[in-house]
């Protein structure tokens, strides 16, 4: 029996539910989870010292918003554990066979990503974990911010038949998402604030990847 939300979405995040627990590898992705969310924190924390535009309500703001939606992915790529392909996440793509709002999305689903979910299903784990990553810690929020607005595109269209469901949902998802990328939520207290401020490593000087960096962010 659930007892609240939070607590329910603890108990998942900490690998104590769902197909990670009967994995064995669940005490893993609470460590990495930890260690994510610590990391935010003591970036935040940087930035927070180094920065005084940065002790406003705004970037505190956008930074707890940009954690949990972090939190949000973790905790959605755990169920798409590719062992090898995860029973939860062959569940969730049937139905795009059937419900998705157009019927070329339909016959993609039936045709290509179900045949090749052993390929599909390690991608997806992924690109959701990288994502999670991305949005915790605030690096490279932009770019991966258009990719998170994609994936709940792809499920707003998908699902978009099922009865079940509520497409908007997934709308508020890419709102959320995109807010991200309009307002570079990565520099409210997040590490891509950091690496603009004091560019290090690869990230400092005129280099291909130091460029690329500064024209994404």
């Amino acid at each position: 029996m659930r007892t609240t939300p939070f607590y329910d979405a603890w108990l998942f995040l900490t690998g104590r539910t769902g197909e990670h627990e009967a994995s064995g590898i669940g005490w893993l992705l609470t460590g990495l989870f930890l260690v994510l969310l610590g990391a935010s924190i003591w970036i935040a924390c940087k930035n927070w010292l180094q920065d005084p535009a940065q002790r406003t309500k705004g970037p505190l703001a956008t930074w707890f918003m940009r954690v949990m939606i972090g939190a949000m992915w973790f905790q959605g790529s755990i169920w798409k554990l590719p062992l090898p392909v995860s029973g939860g996440f062959r569940a969730a793509i049937t139905p795009i066979g059937e419900y998705a709002a157009f019927d070329f999305h339909r016959w993609i689903a039936n045709n290509i990503f179900i045949p090749l979910l052993p390929v599909i299903n390690p991608m997806v784990y992924l690109t959701e974990l990288s994502l999670a990553v991305t949005f915790i810690l605030g690096f490279l929020v932009r770019p991966m911010g258009v990719i998170g607005m994609l994936f709940a595109t792809h499920l707003w269209l998908g699902l978009y038949r099922q009865p079940e469901e509520w497409p908007w949902l997934y709308v508020f998802l890419i709102f959320v998402q995109g807010f991200f990328v309009v307002t570079n939520a990565g520099k409210s207290l997040g590490l891509d604030a950091v690496i603009a401020r004091r560019p290090f490593g690869p990230f400092a000087g005129d280099g291909l990847l130091a460029r690329a960096y500064r024209k994404v962010t």
